[in-house]
């Protein structure tokens, strides 16, 4: 693999290069579309044919779409976060695909480290619309309510034990963010290597197929499930 030979010579993890190359065709692709959307008739005509502009277009477009479906009228706000995950993901997962090449996505620091920020920007979504009623969401149901000193008290007889059962599950979408992307992609960068070792050609143009379809899949579960995180924690707690 082209990254692990360059590790020996200049002393930096492969998956460190592997993100940067992602993040740095990430960039240039936004770029590139910004510059044509700056053009003198302000971009408003497609291009002609299928170019790097009119397919990141449909994908903004779809996935803007989507967005404004899961996250709610405050989609707009939060919407440049996600949509940057799922675009690097994107990249990393088909990097993968590129003989001699590897996704960050294979590796489990990176799967962690989205997973991680992930869980961050919802939590810190959901502690700045809510303040402290965010955590009214982990103490369990309310079986009745009194109005105490003007103020309407909810009792939630099973909150101690609703606070040491949804704290951690709350924290282990981490690990089910992390291990779903990595042992989605690792087995399928590897199968395709495995299959390109063996028979060079046509067969591992099926395979290669096929991981494209996970490629794109697997960016949008992440993004789709980020999404629906981000629409709970904005949701009242009660």
């Amino acid at each position: 693999m082209i990254f692990h030979g360059i590790e020996h010579y200049i002393h930096v993890p492969w998956v460190i290069q592997a993100a940067l190359i992602a993040g740095v065709l990430l960039l240039f692709g936004g770029v590139l579309v910004r510059r044509r959307v700056a053009t003198s008739d302000g971009g408003v005509m497609p291009d002609e044919g299928i170019t790097v502009r009119n397919v990141l277009e449909v994908l903004v477009e779809w996935l803007s779409g989507m967005a404004r479906e899961h996250m709610g009228p405050k989609w707009r706000k939060y919407f440049p976060v996600v949509g940057t995950m799922f675009f690097f993901i994107l990249i990393s997962n088909l990097m993968g695909l590129i003989p001699g090449l590897a996704g960050s996505t294979s590796d489990v620091n990176t799967t962690a480290a989205w997973a991680i920020i992930a869980w961050v920007l919802y939590t810190a979504i959901g502690i700045s619309e809510h303040k402290q009623k965010y955590l009214v969401k982990f103490l369990g149901p309310s079986f009745f309510e009194r109005e105490i000193f003007g103020r309407h008290v909810h009792f939630r007889l099973l909150a101690p034990l609703f606070f040491l059962l949804e704290i951690p599950l709350d924290v282990a979408r981490i690990l089910t963010l992390a291990v779903r992307l990595l042992a989605n992609m690792f087995a399928d960068h590897t199968v395709v290597a495995v299959w390109i070792s063996l028979v060079p050609v046509v067969v591992p143009a099926v395979f290669m197929g096929l991981g494209l379809v996970v490629a794109f899949l697997q960016a949008f579960v992440f993004a789709l499930l980020t999404m629906i995180y981000i629409r709970l924690a904005l949701e009242d707690p009660h």
